[in-house]
């Protein structure tokens, strides 16, 4: 399992100030950058790991109102939710009766919320360079692809997003 990520903050990061199962009650949550049609997002994540951090602010500048919930150990909702060991990634959301694991773009996750398939719902395993969280400055991205996840466990595609070679720097 790849939670690159998750193993650096921990090893990296300081005493944790956020109690393990505490909510991010941080103000961001407001009528001004919430889209009203779009179903609460529970995020759970380890409160050290920056990119689950990008991803969020990524689904709330998509208008979805986001509930953090930090947890010390990350593989309990996805054992929970139903999500194989195979398809982890660093953070587990819930919405509207669906999974979301992993850096899944907001443009998906409202495919899904309107599409409504019968399934468990989206993995994204892994942290795929460029998908939302995952940025880096010159725009480079690798190809990845979502996948829904069936009621069965089955997996198909759902939607792939292709590399892009970013921007190169100016010669100096």
């Amino acid at each position: 399992m790849r939670l690159a990520c998750l193993g650096l903050a921990l090893i990296f990061s300081a005493p944790l100030a956020i109690p393990a199962g505490a909510s991010d009650n941080r103000p961001v949550d407001t009528p001004a950058n919430v889209n009203a049609g779009l179903p609460m997002l529970t995020v759970h994540r380890h409160p050290s790991c920056g990119c689950c951090g990008g991803w969020v602010q990524h689904m709330r500048q998509a208008g979805f109102p986001v509930n953090v919930v930090n947890v010390d150990d990350v593989m309990t909702p996805k054992r929970r939710l139903g999500v194989p060991d195979t398809q982890a990634s660093c953070h587990t959301t819930e919405v509207a009766g669906y999974v979301v694991e992993g850096h899944v773009p907001a443009g998906d996750i409202q495919r899904l919320l309107r599409e409504r398939p019968a399934a468990r719902g989206l993995v994204l395993p892994g942290m795929p360079l460029g998908s939302p969280g995952m940025e880096v400055a010159d725009g480079r991205r690798q190809a990845y692809t979502v996948q829904l996840l069936g009621h069965d466990g089955r997996l198909s595609t759902f939607q792939h997003h292709p590399a892009s070679a970013g921007k190169r720097s100016p010669a100096r």
